[in-house]
């Protein structure tokens, strides 16, 4: 393994390992003094993800590389691929092993809009409470203003946070460009406070992780860019200004030495030999070029060890229900 890597894929944590991280390039090194924050520990959602730790390789090298190359330009990682290869559970192994605390989620759709990544603005609710007699929260308004998931990773912390971008391919038109220059500065303004920041300087809002963190001047401004993992399903091409600014990374179906350690991660150290006769089922499934994603093979395990664990005939046939593709021929 390359004595550079910060990350190495092996799903053992190791937090001092970040702090071996040479200072970034001048023309991605920002400036913002500290904010006092504490970063929540990692949520459920990762273990999901992740299972449990295993002696095989979970990445390959080149996956390796491109991530450490993430990490040491920072840059957002543009990660592309078949549904069910793995591409969002990469932020959350990053953030797994190298300590860097829960992972921040935006999930995109249609209707997200970069405002929505950044902050929200709750002004019915402050008009609502500015109406009740003898209540004057309303002219607090902080209590009305989230950061949201982008928001939040570039709050003024020493430590990068892990961000997961996930399936911009969904969004509208608009979105990949409005990312461009909040994902180059590193900062952007809540034009709510900027009006007031001559009378209140200091305003504290609520985060993304549900705690509170001033915010001065109406800015919010990063001291260390975040590890940012953009997700995209191939449904569409990024513009040529968003994909410059980013580490582009194929990843390709988990197969071999990779598939055995994401079945041993959910099944124990012995899930892959009491069910190889499935995982070979999929392997041979997959050779067609039909798009069969990894849930399905992890879906056909568990249920045979419940609903068929020695009945050969009825495993098989259970796999075969279930690890249909998803498509009808080669993509």
């Amino acid at each position: 393994m390359s004595e550079w890597f910060i990350y190495r894929g092996t799903g053992h944590p190791d937090p001092s390992r970040i702090e071996g991280l040479p200072p970034p390039p001048p023309w991605r090194a920002f400036d913002a003094p500290p904010v006092a924050y504490e970063v929540p520990d990692l949520d459920s959602a990762t273990g999901r993800r992740l299972g449990k730790p295993v002696p095989l390789p979970v990445q390959d090298a080149e996956t390796l590389e491109l991530i450490n190359a993430a990490l040491y330009l920072r840059r957002p990682l543009l990660v592309t691929g078949e549904p069910g290869v793995g591409k969002s559970t990469l932020a959350h192994s990053v953030a797994h092993e190298l300590g860097l605390g829960r992972v921040l989620e935006w999930p995109v759709v249609s209707r997200s809009e970069l405002r929505d990544g950044l902050y929200t603005y709750d002004a019915i609710g402050r008009l609502q409470d500015a109406q009740l007699p003898g209540d004057a929260s309303a002219q607090d308004i902080g209590r009305y203003i989230k950061l949201g998931p982008l928001g939040t990773a570039l709050l003024a912390a020493d430590r990068p946070r892990v961000l997961l971008i996930d399936e911009l391919d969904k969004s509208d038109i608009d979105l990949p460009n409005d990312l461009l220059n909040v994902l180059e500065e590193g900062r952007f303004a809540i034009p709510e406070l900027e009006r007031i920041a001559d009378r209140t300087p200091v305003v504290e809002v609520l985060t993304d992780d549900g705690r509170r963190v001033a915010v001065t001047g109406g800015h919010v401004r990063c001291r260390t860019f975040p590890f940012v993992v953009l997700t995209s399903n191939r449904e569409r091409e990024f513009p040529t200004p968003l994909l410059r600014r980013c580490i582009p990374l194929d990843l390709k179906a988990p197969r071999d030495e990779r598939l055995a350690a994401l079945v041993q991660a959910h099944f124990g150290s012995l899930g892959y030999d009491d069910n190889r006769d499935i995982v070979e089922r999929f392997t041979r499934a997959g050779a067609d070029g039909a798009l069969r994603p990894t849930d399905q093979l992890l879906n056909a395990i568990f249920l045979a060890q419940h609903a068929a664990r020695d009945a050969s005939e009825r495993r098989e046939e259970l796999s075969e229900l279930l690890m249909q593709p998803l498509d009808r021929g080669p993509r």
